[in-house]
């Protein structure tokens, strides 16, 4: 039995997990979402969320000097191994997170894949929440453009006077004098 033994082996060597893990956390950290198995998600959150409060504690007392945040910078290199995730997660993430106090990460279940039947997830960071920002966007275009209170005689209207418009455009203007 593995009691007090944390972590999840993932069915692979220590090497191969670490490797594994960088690279998830990376591809988190630049793609801001990512589609996985649930139990890689899960080991996955919990490496990321430690760099992230190491980022954020870094750049909060950078004021102490620079040799805090290179030295948090050197050490979250050496897991990641990516420099533009390093400065993607020290430029961008840190600063937007600096408020919150934990829980940088979300895991939503998707259901089970069907070749094998693995549990799906997908991890995202939470204050990046990109498909609710398309999705909010669409409902307010066409609110901009007010197509859903229309009639169908008021939209005609709209685009016979648009196309006088363009023909008068379109046509040399001539001054009559």
């Amino acid at each position: 039995m593995r009691h007090l033994k944390s972590g999840r082996k993932l069915k692979r060597t220590s090497s191969h997990r670490k490797a594994t893990l960088a690279a998830l956390s990376a591809s988190l950290i630049q793609h801001k979402k990512i589609w996985t198995t649930a139990a890689k998600a899960k080991e996955t959150r919990m490496f990321v969320e430690k760099l992230i409060t190491r980022a954020k504690n870094a750049v909060a007392h950078e004021g102490d000097g620079k040799l805090k945040n290179v030295h948090a910078r050197r050490q979250v290199f050496a897991f990641l191994r990516d420099r533009a995730a390093v400065s993607t997660l020290f430029n961008d993430i840190a600063p937007k997170v600096a408020n919150r106090p934990g829980g940088y990460t979300r895991v939503v279940k998707l259901g089970r894949r069907y070749g094998d039947g693995a549990e799906l997830a997908v991890i995202e960071l939470v204050d990046y929440n990109t498909g609710q920002e398309k999705a909010a966007a669409k409902p307010a275009a066409k609110a901009a453009k007010g197509g859903a209170n229309k009639t169908k005689k008021s939209s005609q209207k709209e685009k016979t006077a648009s196309k006088e418009a363009k023909a008068e455009a379109a046509a040399p203007s001539v001054k009559k004098s």
